[in-house]
C-alpha cells in the first residue's frame, strides 16, 4: 500500500485535474525532483491507488443531450435477479453507470441518451422488459454545476 502523505495527496490532486500532465510539470507543482515524482507516481500505480487514466468527453459533442439518474427496484432480492439485471445493464450502451445501493431501491443508474425519444426507447425496450424490475423512478439532469467524474 502506498503511503498517503501530503506530497502523494498533492500528486493525486494534480493528476485528477490533468491526467496528461508531464512528469516534469507535475514534479514542479508538487515540489519534487522529476525522478522522485516519477517513483511516487509509479508506486501509486503499483499500489492500485491510481487505477488508470481516461479522457473526459463532452456529452453534447458525442450527441448526448438527455441525461438521467434512474432508481430501479427489483421484485426479487436474489443473487440470480441481481446478476441478470447487472448483465442487462452492462450490455446497454445508454447505461454509463450502474450502482448497487442500499435503501428502498436496489440500483441507481446514470443513463445518457441523445434525446427524450431515445430515452423512452431505452425505458421501454431495456428497463421495461427486464423480468425483475418492479419500480423505475427517473430523475432528469437539468444541469451539473459540479461534476468531478473523470
Amino acid at each position: 500500500m502506498a503511503k498517503t502523505d501530503r506530497i502523494n495527496q498533492h500528486i493525486l490532486q494534480e493528476l485528477s485535474r490533468d491526467g496528461r500532465i508531464s512528469n516534469l510539470e507535475l514534479a514542479e507543482r508538487v515540489g519534487l525532483s522529476p525522478s522522485a515524482c516519477l517513483r511516487r507516481v509509479q508506486e501509486l500505480e503499483r499500489a492500485g491507488v491510481i487505477t488508470g487514466y481516461r479522457a473526459v468527453l463532452d456529452p453534447a459533442a458525442m450527441g448526448v443531450g438527455f441525461v438521467t439518474y434512474i432508481g430501479v427496484g427489483l421484485g426479487e432480492h436474489t443473487k440470480e435477479a441481481q446478476a441478470a439485471f447487472e448483465r442487462a445493464m452492462s450490455s446497454a450502451p445508454e447505461v454509463v453507470e450502474c450502482h448497487n445501493i442500499t435503501g428502498t431501491i436496489e440500483y441507481l443508474l446514470r443513463v445518457e441518451c441523445a434525446d427524450l425519444k431515445s430515452y423512452k426507447q431505452f425505458h421501454t425496450e431495456i428497463l421495461g422488459t427486464s423480468p425483475f424490475v418492479t419500480a423505475i423512478t427517473t430523475y432528469v439532469v437539468m444541469g451539473s454545476p459540479k461534476d468531478q467524474r473523470a
